[in-house]
């Protein structure tokens, strides 16, 4: 059977998972990214990859590396991400390693994880949601995952939920799902109260008058988000990753009762909305699943 590394590689840390082609993780390890300014990060990446081949002790023909940005065509390298990761932007991973190397968006590869070996086995056509510091997603259509022109497809947090809003997003969206529920913006939304959404969600379960608020409008906005996804691409599954959905039930179940005012349900056919299988290891089981997908 087929084994292969998979790396997550993220501004604070690098995750690497040796992978066997029927999802058993044979090894984790971490190590800090040290992201520096004249890119010496990447000897850390490589360390990752030198550390987990001696592990093996047996030859591995395939690696998958999943990034922040926007990969190119054919997923040999990150193709753009400004300001941050400086040396990642067209560096072509594959003859750093010496082996064969495929590079996708993070958030792509948590989709690729999922579909493979989590929550969206079985399902043809799915979205995943993001939420987090930001709001990010992937689609998958026909089993395959889509990822558009420039790589972009998935960028679900930068959809307008009004667009009179003066307020815009990274990608100058104005009136954005990240600014909506994004732990980015919440000093903002709650005017200085708390400090993140972990915060809120606790003062909403203490019955905090403001809280209660100022949650269940951001979960509002997201389920209005949710249902124009569902009627813009009708997926049989919907789910939902990120720091913000260890909320548990505080979350799903205001969602779903705001979902049920808005979706369309011919023949009373629904979307699924589930909590997605995987945590912190998402993007390096999406990389290794990807490069097997591929391969």
């Amino acid at each position: 059977m087929k084994v292969a590394i998979g790396i997550d590689l993220g501004g604070t840390n690098v995750k690497g998972i040796l992978m066997r082609e029927d999802g058993e993780i044979l090894k984790q390890h971490y190590i800090p990214t040290k992201d520096d300014a004249e890119g010496k990060w990447r000897e850390n990446v490589l360390e990752m990859v030198n550390f987990l081949k001696d592990f093996h002790q047996q030859p591995i023909d395939l690696i998958g590396l999943s990034a922040p940005g926007l990969a190119n065509a054919d997923n040999k390298c990150i193709a753009h991400l400004p300001n941050r990761l400086f040396g990642l932007e067209n560096f072509i991973w594959e003859e750093y390693f010496g082996t064969k190397t495929l590079v996708l968006n993070d958030a792509h590869a948590a989709l690729m994880a999922e579909a493979k070996f989590g929550i969206m086995q079985g399902y043809k056509h799915a979205i995943l949601l993001t939420l987090g510091t930001g709001v990010g997603g992937g689609i998958m259509i026909n089993g395959q995952l889509y990822q558009g022109l420039s790589q972009m497809a998935g960028h679900l947090g930068h959809i307008s939920l009004n667009a009179n809003d003066d307020e815009r997003s990274i990608l100058g969206m104005s009136g954005s799902l990240e600014y909506a529920i994004g732990n980015c913006s919440i000093e903002r939304r709650s005017m200085g109260r708390f400090q993140s959404t972990h915060e809120l969600v606790k003062a909403y379960l203490n019955n905090d008058s403001f809280a209660t608020w100022l949650w269940l409008d951001s979960v509002r906005k997201l389920s209005i988000a949710v249902t124009s996804l569902i009627n813009a691409l009708s997926p049989e599954i919907i789910v939902l990753a990120g720091g913000i959905t260890t909320a548990g039930d505080a979350l799903f179940k205001p969602l779903n009762e705001f979902i049920e005012l808005f979706e369309f349900r011919p023949k009373d056919k629904t979307t699924l909305i589930k909590h997605a299988k995987f945590a912190d290891l998402s993007g390096a089981i999406g990389a290794a699943a990807f490069v097997f997908d591929r391969n």
